[in-house]
């Protein structure tokens, strides 16, 4: 339903730009491609109640070989792509694409403490050369009540265009660039094995995007439950993020938290800690105190203006 087309639609291109190689991406490169549809297995790895996984494998072009497995869990709406290429090619440069079908003026792709928009039509000559731009952990598309984001681990390149379908509607594309395979200056750049997961997130706000491009790129870790720590810092509050827990350079024992609002506009919310808060300062990146903050018992109000980072440093008190 949310898929305008065929999803994880992988396209591999000639890549052949005109200068540097492995340098450039030049926009002719759409003009040839090959689609990678046809299958040499397909296995179903997962069938619980919990997990359903299905392992797609594909061989193509000079003996590369892509294995995904395709993950669905109970009680998530992400559909997770786990990927393993053994890239043998000379010159590709394969895509990843998914048709939206939502309506989507802008696409946010997610840059260190927040996102940047970038309209998805081509109206002016700097839009048009925008045909490859890049993200960090996600790239959202969105219309009125509804959005997708497409999230990754460890591709930050992709592109966003607008397909005008047959009824007259519009489809968003967001494509991932997976791997290159340029000559020079290294004519064996990118061989061999590369592990990358991404995924397609239906229904999602920015804020969704947000979560859960954190939640892949830092998955759960098992913990005995009887000897789990209770966790340093927590937030209250929407927009608020924690980015960095640290101690402090100096070595003093103090805890260094640095945070940042994600969404793009005001947020308030309390920092709280899992030990005895002794006092706490805003500090610069340096971790040099610029003023006091005030605290509530094990707390600290926070108060943030649009993709504002705040670097906040704690006294461990005693118990």
């Amino acid at each position: 339903e949310v898929l305008g087309d065929q999803g994880n639609l992988l396209r591999l291109h000639t890549d052949l730009p005109n200068y540097w190689d492995a340098w450039d991406v030049d926009k002719h490169y759409r003009n040839r491609y090959t689609d990678l549809l046809d299958a040499e297995s397909v296995t179903v790895v997962e069938a619980d109640p919990l997990v359903g996984a299905v392992r797609v494998e594909r061989s193509f072009g000079k003996g590369s070989r892509i294995t995904q497995t395709i993950t669905v869990r109970a009680g998530s709406r992400r559909i997770d792509f786990e990927t393993d290429i053994d890239w043998h090619e000379a010159e590709k440069f394969l895509k990843a694409g998914f048709p939206i079908d939502v309506r989507a003026a802008h696409s946010s792709a997610e840059i260190q403490f927040g996102h940047i928009q970038r309209p998805t039509h081509t109206n002016t000559s700097w839009e048009a050369a925008r045909f490859e731009v890049s993200g960090h952990r996600w790239v959202h598309v969105g219309e009125p009540g509804y959005g997708v984001a497409v999230i990754n681990d460890s591709t930050y390149g992709h592109d966003v265009s607008r397909t005008v379908r047959e009824d007259g509607g519009t489809t968003t594309t967001v494509r991932l660039s997976l791997v290159r395979a340029p000559r020079i200056p290294d004519p064996e750049a990118d061989q061999g094995k590369h592990r990358l997961t991404y995924a397609l997130l239906p229904g999602a706000t920015i804020e969704d995007a947000v979560a859960e491009g954190y939640a892949l790129n830092l998955p759960l870790r098992v913990a005995d439950a009887a000897g789990a720590p209770a966790p340093v810092v927590s937030v209250e509050g929407e927009g608020v993020t924690v980015e960095a827990v640290k101690l402090a350079d100096d070595a003093s024992g103090d805890v260094v938290v640095r945070l940042y609002e994600s969404g793009g506009g005001r947020a308030r919310g309390v920092l709280r800690t899992g030990f005895p808060l002794a006092g706490a300062h805003l500090t610069d990146l340096l971790e040099r105190p610029l003023s006091e903050a005030a605290t509530d018992g094990d707390g600290v109000p926070v108060t943030l203006r649009p993709f504002e980072v705040q670097t906040l440093r704690l006294a461990v008190g005693r118990r």
